[in-house]
């Protein structure tokens, strides 16, 4: 198949379904919004979104119905990245090739952005508008599969051990850990949305959890990598940020050449969960491989 269409194809119809769900800047909070729609709008794949959709046609059930919950992860996965580049936290000037949040706004406002995103994303999630398109006991369980993602033992979590751990020495086990909760949870969260979404039994669910969690796992080690190896102008900010925080990553336990080798391993993980799955499948085979050769 080709990826590159489909992910362009997917990251339009993500467009269009933020346009018409999210705020327009009017009245006197017109200013706040425009912060919240500076980052929201900046660009990017819509990765987290993209596969909740791609998993629930895998599963044979057209997505579009619930584009609401697709937003709504993106309006999360953004907060996120507006937070992570604020000068208490990674200290970036740039996310995508674009000043950060904060370099336009200013600190306060780029953390109410932030916050912001993250509230509406859950009012999102319960939009009336899915009333009549999933069950309560669905809603309930994709809210709170996607609040447990991003709360204390989640991508929250995550980003708290990441600065604890800057400047010391810590454990691989302990590295693992902070990555399967900063960068892994919301990626597997998405995976397991678009499972319930699509209706998928215990055994699908299970092989689909399994393959999120190694996407999500394949994500952090190339974004290790790319931190080594990449430039300003592919990733859209700077390079280097990991050795210049003295942080713990993949590349300073294993090298490059072994940690692509487990970037490989994990890819593979990944393709060996949809082993049960048709044709319908094909996106998530090519996203997880995807995952591993991007260069941003």
């Amino acid at each position: 198949m080709d990826l590159k269409a489909y992910l362009e194809k997917k990251r339009l119809q993500v467009e269009e379904a933020l346009e018409i769900f999210t705020l327009k800047p009017q009245g006197l909070l017109a200013g706040h919004i425009n912060a919240m729609r500076y980052s929201l709008f900046a660009g990017g794949k819509r990765i987290r979104p993209v596969i909740c959709m791609a998993v629930s046609e895998a599963l044979h059930v057209d997505p579009l119905p619930y584009m609401q919950i697709a937003c709504g992860l993106e309006c999360i996965n953004t907060y996120s990245l507006i937070h992570d580049d604020l000068p208490a936290m990674d200290n970036d000037d740039l996310r995508r090739g674009k000043p950060t949040n904060h370099k336009v706004f200013g600190e306060a406002q780029a953390i109410l952005a932030g916050d912001s995103l993250l509230t509406y994303a859950f009012e999102l999630l319960s939009s009336p508008e899915l009333a009549d398109k999933l069950s309560s006991e669905d809603r309930l369980r994709i809210t709170q599969t996607i609040a447990k993602a991003i709360g204390p033992t989640g991508m929250v979590g995550g980003q708290s051990l990441d600065i604890e751990a800057e400047g010391k020495s810590i454990s691989f086990d302990t590295l693992k850990y902070l990555h399967s909760c900063k960068t892994g949870a919301l990626i597997t969260a998405a995976v397991q949305t678009g499972a319930i979404i699509g209706k998928a039994n215990n055994d699908q669910f299970s092989s689909l959890t399994n393959y999120g969690n190694k996407i999500g796992l394949a994500f952090q080690i190339v974004d290790d990598m790319l931190n080594v190896e990449g430039t300003a102008e592919q990733l859209g900010k700077a390079v280097g940020s990991d050795a210049k925080h003295n942080k713990a990553t993949y590349p300073s336990f294993f090298g490059i050449e072994k940690t692509r080798e487990m970037a490989q391993d994990a890819v593979k993980g990944a393709l060996e969960s949809l082993t049960g799955f048709d044709d319908q499948a094909e996106p998530l085979r090519e996203l997880a491989k995807y995952i591993y050769y991007r260069k941003r």
